[in-house]
């Protein structure tokens, strides 16, 4: 009887969970087209860091949907898949910020802050929807911890468009977007230590 409470209520979990991914993905993924259109023209290193960080985000809720309903052992791997995109995400955009350390030319405040408003506008929504799975297994907390990553980004951008605005130099984008990078590899190493012990204990 216990056994099928528990399997009833985890079929309600993920329904509601899979409903939630695919309006995030959605969100996700039409952000990152609008944002590398207009990244590219504003010249912010903080933008396109944040498109692409929209796309693994699309890109890592469509794994979590497909392996939804698989056993917690596949679903703790593409944890592991998830975690190393991140951390790949957090490395390019630390080596795009020093890269572009040497050209001082200062990229578009408005349009940096304009799209910054309307990016954590769309993820805040999403974070509030995803809010009560944040403590599930860790293919749940991998994209709690993604949306949670992205309104913070857009608050950095926003921030990083004040400060362009008023400085006229590179600076305040590139240590923004060096920040992101950041942020992104301690999130990685927290996904990668939840679905390991997720693997240890099934394993065992």
């Amino acid at each position: 009887m216990g056994t099928h409470c528990c399997e009833v209520k985890h079929e309600k979990v993920s329904q509601g969970f899979r409903k939630v991914l695919w309006i995030a993905l959605i969100v996700n993924f039409t952000m990152f087209l609008v944002e590398l259109a207009s990244s590219f023209s504003a010249d912010s290193v903080s933008l396109v860091a944040d498109s692409i960080d929209f796309f693994g985000d699309a890109a890592n809720y469509a794994v979590s949907l497909f392996v939804l309903s698989s056993g917690l052992v596949v679903r703790a791997k593409a944890s592991l898949l998830k975690a190393a995109t991140m951390g790949l995400f957090g490395v390019w955009v630390i080596g795009a910020s020093i890269y572009n350390a040497v050209v001082m030319s200062a990229p578009q405040a408005e349009t940096m802050g304009f799209l910054g408003v309307i990016a954590m506008v769309a993820n805040l929504l999403v974070a509030l929807m995803l809010y009560k799975y944040r403590d599930g297994d860790s293919n749940m907390q991998s994209v709690w911890l993604c949306t949670r990553n992205d309104v913070i980004g857009n608050i950095a951008v926003i921030v990083a468009a004040s400060g362009v605005f008023l400085t006229t130099t590179r600076w305040p984008d590139l240590i923004v977007a060096f920040g992101m990078g950041i942020l992104s590899l301690y999130s990685s190493l927290q996904v990668i230590k939840v679905a390991k012990l997720e693997l240890k204990t099934q394993s065992m």
